[in-house]
């Protein structure tokens, strides 16, 4: 991914970056406190080729279940697609899921033994990742379910070297867990039936990265970071009802309430390159 060649080359440069320029005074330990602030980019998600719309027609709450014409054709028999549907038909195309901005709060606090340095971190933040998929019916229509990353908390080990004069850099590994508010949203071509959604969502999974950092002075670090977020989100379902479509509208046939739908795949995975500022004390 791109942002992975980003990181690793800014990596680099910052840890080259030791110039008589911020040659100042250092304490000599990364023992204490810290908080800070951190901005980046993140990459797009990662695309699932296995991610689609399921369904239940009878309302038992399981999925799996085929939509079918009155004449017993599959009603979804055009398919489906990974981002959002430009169109009712397949040949409109689907645009690409979407990375953004990613900012948010931290603060941790660290030990050193020798130069070993390990810690713990929590951050708090939003990105602008968006993960979306489309489903086409024979009607024609489209269906699209998208969902975005409203809010994020993680809470995180790191482990790493220091290294250099008064040991002012570090190079780190950090991994933990992630915990997100998940903003959901459903569009659709079919003015026939009704749509009614479950709202937001969490999702709940795990981090891991690689980071550099260089204290400027005994109270300021700067860093570099690349962190890989996997959530596994809460099920995004939209009721499709009667609205005005008649008895024999696909949705309706083995229920008259109606048909669930929801995307099959939970897992949302994406990178994230930032650069970091700490206050340490």
């Amino acid at each position: 991914m791109k942002t992975i060649h980003v990181a690793t080359a800014s990596l680099a440069l910052l840890a080259a970056g030791t110039s008589a320029a911020f040659a100042q005074s250092t304490d000599d330990t990364w023992t204490g406190g810290y908080v800070g602030l951190y901005g980046g980019v993140t990459d797009k998600p990662e695309d699932s080729s296995t991610d689609r719309f399921v369904f239940d027609t009878n309302l038992d709450r399981v999925y799996g279940d085929s939509v079918n014409t009155a004449a017993g054709a599959n009603a979804f028999s055009p398919g489906f697609c990974n981002g959002a549907a430009q169109g009712a038909t397949p040949a409109a195309g689907c645009t690409e899921n979407k990375g953004g901005a990613d900012y948010g709060v931290r603060g941790g606090y660290d030990w050193q033994m020798g130069s070993w340095v390990f810690g713990v971190v929590g951050e708090y933040g939003a990105n602008d990742v968006r993960d979306a998929v489309s489903a086409f019916s024979t009607t024609p229509a489209y269906y699209t379910m998208f969902r975005k990353v409203d809010r994020i908390a993680a809470l995180r080990l790191r482990s790493g070297w220091a290294f250099g004069a008064d040991s002012a850099n570090l190079l780190y590994l950090t991994g933990g867990m992630a915990h997100a508010k998940l903003e959901n949203e459903f569009t659709t071509s079919n003015a026939a039936n009704s749509f009614t959604t479950n709202g937001d969502t969490t999702g709940f999974g795990w981090q891991a990265g690689v980071g550099y950092e260089r204290k400027l002075g005994e109270n300021v670090s700067v860093g570099l970071e690349y962190l890989f977020t996997s959530l596994e989100a809460d099920d995004q379902r939209v009721r499709t009802g009667p609205g005005t479509a008649p008895a024999t509208n696909p949705f309706l046939i083995v229920n008259r309430a109606g048909t669930d739908m929801r995307r099959s795949d939970k897992h949302f995975d994406y990178g994230a390159a930032r650069a970091t500022v700490n206050w340490r004390f």
